[in-house]
Protein backbone atom coordinates (compact mmCIF):
# COMPACT_ATOMS: atom_id res chain seq x y z
CA UNK A 1 0.00 0.00 0.00
CA UNK A 2 1.07 3.64 -0.30
CA UNK A 3 1.36 6.36 2.42
CA UNK A 4 0.33 9.66 1.73
CA UNK A 5 3.82 11.93 2.99
CA UNK A 6 3.14 15.53 2.00
CA UNK A 7 1.73 18.04 0.21
CA UNK A 8 3.86 20.57 -1.46
CA UNK A 9 2.54 25.11 -1.51
CA UNK A 10 5.04 27.08 -3.33
CA UNK A 11 5.85 30.55 -0.90
CA UNK A 12 7.25 33.98 -1.99
CA UNK A 13 8.57 34.28 1.98
CA UNK A 14 10.18 31.20 3.29
CA UNK A 15 10.32 32.60 6.71
CA UNK A 16 7.05 34.31 6.67
CA UNK A 17 5.70 31.32 5.43
CA UNK A 18 7.07 29.35 8.24
CA UNK A 19 6.18 31.93 11.08
CA UNK A 20 2.45 31.00 9.80
CA UNK A 21 2.42 27.92 10.01
CA UNK A 22 4.48 27.39 13.33
CA UNK A 23 2.42 29.61 15.27
CA UNK A 24 -1.21 28.25 14.28
CA UNK A 25 -0.62 24.53 13.68
CA UNK A 26 2.42 24.42 15.96
CA UNK A 27 4.36 22.67 12.67
CA UNK A 28 8.23 23.33 12.87
CA UNK A 29 10.95 22.33 10.51
CA UNK A 30 11.95 19.09 10.11
CA UNK A 31 14.51 19.44 7.69
CA UNK A 32 15.66 21.94 4.57
CA UNK A 33 16.86 20.98 0.99
CA UNK A 34 19.03 23.50 -0.32
CA UNK A 35 19.61 23.67 -4.30
CA UNK A 36 20.80 26.76 -6.48
CA UNK A 37 17.57 27.78 -7.83
CA UNK A 38 15.23 26.54 -4.70
CA UNK A 39 14.91 25.43 -1.42
CA UNK A 40 12.65 22.94 -0.41
CA UNK A 41 11.20 22.94 3.29
CA UNK A 42 9.75 20.18 5.06
CA UNK A 43 7.55 21.16 8.25
CA UNK A 44 5.62 19.04 10.50
CA UNK A 45 4.72 18.48 14.24
CA UNK A 46 4.32 15.17 16.54
CA UNK A 47 0.38 14.50 15.77
CA UNK A 48 1.01 13.59 11.94
CA UNK A 49 3.70 11.72 9.81
CA UNK A 50 2.36 13.57 7.81
CA UNK A 51 4.12 17.25 5.86
CA UNK A 52 3.46 20.15 4.45
CA UNK A 53 6.39 21.17 1.62
CA UNK A 54 7.10 24.62 1.42
CA UNK A 55 8.75 25.03 -2.39
CA UNK A 56 10.93 28.31 -2.41
CA UNK A 57 12.14 29.19 -5.60
CA UNK A 58 14.56 31.78 -5.14
CA UNK A 59 13.81 33.89 -8.12
CA UNK A 60 10.31 34.16 -7.87
CA UNK A 61 9.52 37.84 -6.80
CA UNK A 62 5.86 38.19 -7.10
CA UNK A 63 2.89 36.16 -5.35
CA UNK A 64 2.29 32.90 -7.31
CA UNK A 65 -1.11 32.91 -9.58
CA UNK A 66 -3.10 29.97 -7.43
CA UNK A 67 -5.81 29.47 -10.48
CA UNK A 68 -9.05 28.33 -9.94
CA UNK A 69 -7.43 24.72 -9.51
CA UNK A 70 -6.57 24.78 -6.08
CA UNK A 71 -8.81 24.06 -2.90
CA UNK A 72 -7.65 23.88 0.27
CA UNK A 73 -5.36 22.42 3.11
CA UNK A 74 -7.00 21.42 6.21
CA UNK A 75 -5.91 20.74 9.81
CA UNK A 76 -8.16 19.41 12.14
CA UNK A 77 -7.87 21.17 16.32
CA UNK A 78 -9.91 20.07 19.90
CA UNK A 79 -10.53 23.50 20.11
CA UNK A 80 -11.11 25.72 17.25
CA UNK A 81 -12.57 28.72 18.97
CA UNK A 82 -8.88 28.89 20.91
CA UNK A 83 -7.00 28.65 17.86
CA UNK A 84 -9.24 31.65 16.09
CA UNK A 85 -8.83 33.73 18.57
CA UNK A 86 -4.55 33.25 18.76
CA UNK A 87 -5.21 34.10 14.58
CA UNK A 88 -7.00 37.13 15.41
CA UNK A 89 -4.86 38.38 18.00
CA UNK A 90 -1.90 37.61 15.45
CA UNK A 91 -3.24 39.49 12.59
CA UNK A 92 -4.73 36.46 10.25
CA UNK A 93 -7.87 37.83 10.15
CA UNK A 94 -9.58 33.98 9.87
CA UNK A 95 -13.01 34.22 8.49
CA UNK A 96 -16.09 33.24 10.66
CA UNK A 97 -16.84 30.00 12.65
CA UNK A 98 -19.45 28.15 10.68
CA UNK A 99 -21.39 24.80 11.12
CA UNK A 100 -21.53 22.27 7.95
CA UNK A 101 -24.69 20.06 8.44
CA UNK A 102 -26.39 17.04 6.30
CA UNK A 103 -29.86 17.51 6.64
CA UNK A 104 -30.24 18.16 10.94
CA UNK A 105 -26.74 16.22 11.10
CA UNK A 106 -23.98 18.83 12.21
CA UNK A 107 -21.01 17.55 9.86
CA UNK A 108 -17.89 20.24 10.98
CA UNK A 109 -17.44 23.19 12.68
CA UNK A 110 -15.15 24.89 11.59
CA UNK A 111 -13.54 28.12 9.93
CA UNK A 112 -11.64 29.48 6.47
CA UNK A 113 -7.88 31.11 6.97
CA UNK A 114 -6.00 32.35 4.38
CA UNK A 115 -1.76 31.69 4.10
CA UNK A 116 0.81 34.41 3.23
CA UNK A 117 1.08 33.19 -0.24
CA UNK A 118 -3.13 32.93 -0.57
CA UNK A 119 -3.97 29.50 -0.04
CA UNK A 120 -6.96 28.53 1.74
CA UNK A 121 -6.17 26.62 4.94
CA UNK A 122 -9.93 24.90 6.62
CA UNK A 123 -9.54 24.30 10.19
CA UNK A 124 -11.96 22.12 11.69
CA UNK A 125 -12.58 21.09 15.45
CA UNK A 126 -11.82 17.33 15.93
CA UNK A 127 -14.73 14.81 15.68
CA UNK A 128 -16.00 11.61 15.21
CA UNK A 129 -15.28 12.50 11.39
CA UNK A 130 -12.83 14.74 11.61
CA UNK A 131 -9.97 13.39 13.93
Amino acid sequence: MAKMIHTMVRVTNAEQSIKFYHALFNLHEKRRLTFDDFTLIYLGNEDSDFELELTHNHAQKNQYELGNGYGHLAFATPDLNSLHQLAIELGYQPKEIKQFFNHSTLIATFFFITDPDGYDIEVIERSKIYR
